[in-house]
């Protein structure tokens, strides 16, 4: 699933191209995809596109009336002017381009409305927004794995499997220790490499593990600098030993035994 990175990547390519544009019209393939919209389709035509941003995972278009969400699932992709497929979900035509929302498995989402819904209010923080203290202190109170917590979009939006487990194997914690043992000094430098890794990610437009692409349909490049993620059996790159990989609360989990305790 495109996490925070690849969200964020997602948006810098999509805002040149709709920011400012008017929706002329709309077309929806599957109705999987507006499970969470009420509104009706034609309430989209005719607004203009103010702003593209992004809250954790979620991509947020705001118009001049209104929002339109866009939540890229696991393998949601936007693309502009390309034919349709057997997989495109929506067109949406603005003023000069088309946008093309594609999904082969249709856990993606489109949604829009006069305010923003309340899956996307009721996220938690931005990593980036969080202090060190209010993080170690949010670790406190929570006596599940770190790595669980981590994913928690109401503890901290945006981070996913990829940069839980990168984080944590640069901060040297184990995924499964309880959050709340987890002392000052610890979570403050797990606070600094879950930023850094992210910030890392977006510089290199985020990991293409599986379909990620971004609004121009190029891969990102930091799948080439994981450490742990995706590496079971391979050696640890800081002192050999072999990554290994365990389920943790129905999440594939990769760690380095040696360096994570």
């Amino acid at each position: 699933m495109p996490e925070l990175p690849e969200v964020e990547t997602v948006v810098r390519t999509l805002a040149p191209r709709i920011e400012g544009r008017r929706i002329l019209d709309v077309q929806f393939y599957s109705k999987q995809i507006l499970r969470h919209c009420g509104a009706k389709p034609g309430a989209l035509r005719d607004r203009r596109v103010v702003r593209v941003g992004r809250r954790g995972k979620f991509i947020v278009i705001d118009l001049d009336r209104g929002f339109l969400v866009i939540h890229l699932g696991m393998t949601g992709q936007i693309l502009f002017d390309t034919p349709r497929t057997t997989h495109t979900r929506a067109i949406i035509t603005l003023e000069g381009t088309s946008m093309m929302y594609e999904d082969s498995r249709m856990f993606g989402s489109i949604e829009w409305g006069e305010r923003l819904t309340a899956r996307v209010e009721k996220l938690g923080p931005e990593p980036f927004d969080i202090s060190a203290a209010d993080f170690h202190a949010e670790l406190q109170r929570h006596r599940g794995p770190i790595k669980s917590l981590l994913l928690n979009q109401g503890f901290v939006r945006g981070v996913g499997n990829i940069y839980a487990d990168e984080a944590l194997f640069r901060a040297g914690i184990h995924p499964r220790t309880r959050a709340s043992r987890i002392r000052r000094l610890r979570a403050d430098r797990l606070h600094a490499e879950m930023q850094a890794i992210l910030l890392a990610a977006i510089e290199n437009r985020g990991s293409s593990v599986s379909d990620y692409r971004d609004a121009e349909g190029r891969k990102g490049e930091f799948q080439k600098l994981h450490r742990v993620y995706d590496r079971e059996g391979q050696p640890c790159l800081v002192c050999g030993g072999p990554i290994r990989r365990i389920v943790l609360g129905g999440r594939g989990t990769h760690y380095c035994p040696r360096c994570q305790r």
